[in-house]
């Protein structure tokens, strides 16, 4: 069958290549399919471009992936209206984290056939398979269908146990030169970089997560950085970026990539998200000794009622713990925090931007945002019994219009006051990440002229 994969267009400049999508494109190719990518990220056409391209082309199944963001949802309605104005319009089939814990509401609002629910690989072949030989949809497991006037949502199909079984993503179908101008923190102006995926799941159940993987299944460390020489020869990639939700839920599994690394010594960097409670001297140092440049961790508070009531699995004192012996392995911490969950105050903030600012090594720009309950999550049900939102529409149609501002409000405060909080929290940090960017580059203009560095290439690349 002839499959298109849509990538539709963020609006930025550069943007992270679609991995889940180049799985998809990996193993319907290896089951025989015809696979093209329409890369409206890389060449910024406009909606009416796409229908244009399917009038002109024909194609069997056209499909794209949505995570749950509020950008993302609307320009998914904007996509699903190019796609249902094709005069050939083919099957039309969405998959990601937005449409997965509700598949109907996204059938209905997108006039899409079919919603791949949780991992993709698999129900992508067996869902394929049945379209090719007109079998019944409802023999389907993992999809949710358009089923006359009704939405049909079958059962969920089981985890992918071995993640080797997955043929890497299909590069060769997308343009690897645009997506490896992506930077990454304490990436230099002359890396290239890739992200990629070494585990999937979570075995952690914070209430504001969704986790469309439950569990924890980790890669062999030889296929990995197999895949990731293969990177650094095909497209010279030396910054690799592991997009698992937490690569360190698994200390064996950290260790093994480690020692992998250092055994190809490859000149490739690396980041991943970490966890604090697996966080030690001996696990940081090897991390930094295999080229680890980066953990971006999730603190989310510095109040310890509040990460009880949210579930982190986490207390301060293992967070400073952690985060200082990060530093002191030579490793840049990300350290994400975010406000207006159950039990924040003016408090609780303030301990959270006094963490900020003593911690931060300026890797990356660190703000606050307020807490989002997206739907599937724990928290997103508690939103629902609270009153605070009414139903997933209202969700996604009034109440997430912006990730800086709040879709609910689990605090004792209003509205009001949530936003004057983050308004001096934020204006803290952004004047503390800025009077040290402007320290660094008046000590580049001491250091320029008294050391003579003829390596220096102009002050625009600061």
């Amino acid at each position: 069958m002839r499959v298109l994969l849509v990538v539709y267009d963020n609006d930025s400049y550069t943007h992270l290549f679609p991995m889940g999508l180049g799985y998809i494109a990996a193993v319907l190719e290896k089951d025989g399919h015809d696979v093209e990518v329409y890369s409206q990220d890389y060449h910024h056409y406009p909606d009416p471009h796409l229908t244009r391209y399917l009038d002109e082309h024909s194609f069997d199944v056209v499909a794209v992936s949505v995570i749950a963001g509020y950008y993302q949802y609307r320009k998914l309605l904007s996509i699903s209206a190019a796609i249902n104005a094709s005069k050939q319009r083919p099957v039309y089939m969405l998959g990601g984290y937005g449409p997965t814990p509700a598949p109907e509401f996204f059938i209905n609002k997108t006039g899409a056939d079919i919603v791949v629910m949780g991992e993709g690989e698999n129900t992508a072949v067996a869902l394929m398979k049945a379209l090719e030989n007109k079998t019944p949809l409802a023999d389907v497991t993992g999809i949710a269908f358009k089923d006359g006037s009704k939405v049909t949502e079958n059962q969920r199909r089981p985890l992918i146990e071995d993640l080797d079984s997955i043929p890497w993503p299909a590069y060769h179908k997308f343009p690897i030169e645009y997506y490896r101008l992506e930077k990454e923190p304490r990436s230099q102006a002359t890396d290239f970089g890739m992200p990629m995926m070494s585990a999937r799941g979570c075995t952690f159940k914070c209430t504001f997560c969704y986790r469309m993987d439950t569990g924890y299944r980790a890669r062999d460390p030889i296929n990995l950085l197999d895949e990731v020489e293969f990177l650094h020869k095909e497209y010279g990639i030396t910054y690799v970026s592991f997009q698992d939700d937490l690569l360190m839920s698994s200390v064996s599994h950290t260790e093994n990539v480690c020692r992998e690394f250092k055994k190809r010594n490859l000149p490739v960097k690396w980041n991943c998200n970490g966890r604090l409670n697996y966080c030690s001297v001996e696990l940081v140092k090897m991390m930094k000794d295999s080229g680890c440049v980066f953990i971006n961790y999730g603190i989310e508070s510095m109040d310890d009622q509040v990460l009880k009531n949210m579930k982190k699995g986490l207390r301060t004192d293992m967070i400073v713990k952690g985060i200082e012996m990060t530093l002191e392995a030579g490793i840049s911490p990300g350290l994400n925090m975010m406000f207006g969950n159950i039990g924040d105050t003016r408090e609780t903030l303030k301990k959270a931007v006094d963490f900020l600012v003593k911690y931060d090594d300026f890797a990356q720009m660190r703000t606050i945002r307020p807490v989002t309950p997206y739907p599937g999550s724990p928290l997103y049900f508690d939103a629902i019994d609270k009153g605070l939102i009414k139903d997933i529409e209202d969700f996604y149609e009034n109440k997430h219009v912006n990730s800086d501002l709040l879709a609910a409000n689990f605090t004792e405060m209003s509205d009001d006051e949530v936003y004057e909080c983050l308004t001096e929290a934020n204006t803290t940090l952004l004047n503390n990440y800025h009077d040290m960017a402007k320290k660094q580059a008046l000590d580049q203009v001491t250091n320029l002229y008294k050391d003579r560095q003829v390596g220096f290439r102009g002050f625009r690349q600061l």
